[in-house]
């Protein structure tokens, strides 16, 4: 059973901060399980909290950041609401959490891969027209896994060349989709027939899963002669903003169509190599060709 105090900070976080579910359920099994290392957090000292250091010690640094956010987060929330009178929160770890680049795709891989959803396609069978939309709209529009998976019906409008997308924490904001994908999404939902309000629904009610997603790209690629492993709906996502920056796409425009709250954030997704950056800069900057005059 949840503790009333854990039970009240998520439904803070769902209520006043619009949470998603998936963040929700991650703080939930951090906290619970910070709760079975050092018992009630209400009372915890700092005896407690060293021996959750203590138990964390050989975690992934990405990982402890994300326990020790989670506990911090509740202990302000504790003192906030008058369930605690001090916060033993400055004895968490605080590591230094450095994000990886993401995998690249580059553009003959996504060549074959839509190669490969085409031909596929060209059956007819409703399968494989599902896969090529899938696939359109990871790397046409950049969405998130889970934000395709649970893609609606209303929200794909006849007569405007968008999606409205409903992102982490309930934030909406409008997609351009492109020919391509329009194409191929018309032709999938000419197949679909019904199955309720979501576009790719389950045989078994509800959405496509985010596994089952991730199951249909691994399966393209090791048919398209690529590494599984290599493909995957964020690695697609990586790929739409990494390529859209290479073809000259403001990094502001960038941040609205990832729907990153943080430019930050945009940064750091839409990688791309330190050479090209020099040629940019070489290139456009009024120094940059100076050097030979």
């Amino acid at each position: 059973m949840i503790p009333p105090a854990i039970a009240s900070f998520l439904s803070m976080l769902a209520a006043e901060r619009g949470a998603a579910a998936n963040t929700l359920a991650a703080y939930r099994r951090d906290l619970l399980a910070a709760v079975e290392i050092a018992g009630d957090l209400l009372t915890v000292d700092e005896g407690g909290i060293a021996r959750l250091a203590l138990a964390w010690a050989d975690l992934a640094p990405a990982s402890l950041a994300r326990k020790s956010s989670a506990l911090r987060q509740f202990f302000g929330f504790c003192m906030d609401e008058g369930l605690r009178q001090d916060d033993p929160s400055h004895a968490l770890p605080r590591p230094k959490a450095r994000r990886p680049l993401p995998r690249i795709l580059d553009h003959g891989e996504i060549a074959a891969l839509f190669a490969t959803a085409e031909a596929e396609a060209a059956s007819g069978k409703p399968e494989a027209l599902r896969l090529q939309a899938l696939l359109e709209l990871l790397y046409g529009s950049g969405l998130r896994a889970t934000e395709l998976v649970s893609l609606t019906l209303a929200a794909v409008p006849r007569d405007a060349p968008f999606l409205t997308i409903t992102g982490k924490g309930g934030a909406q904001r409008m997609v351009p989709i492109g020919s391509r994908s329009n194409v191929a999404l018309a032709r999938w939902l000419a197949a679909r027939g019904g199955g309720g309000r979501y576009v790719f629904p389950s045989p078994r009610g509800g959405h496509l899963t985010r596994v089952r997603l991730f199951q249909l790209l691994r399966d393209l690629a090791l048919r398209a002669g690529l590494a599984p492993e290599k493909v995957s709906p964020h690695v697609l996502r990586h790929a739409f903003a990494t390529h859209l920056l290479e073809g000259g796409a403001d990094l502001r425009v960038l941040q609205t169509l990832l729907g990153h709250a943080d430019i930050a954030t945009t940064q750091i997704y839409t990688h791309v190599d330190s050479a090209r950056l020099v040629a940019l800069v070489n290139a456009r900057h009024p120094l940059g060709n100076t050097a030979g005059r």
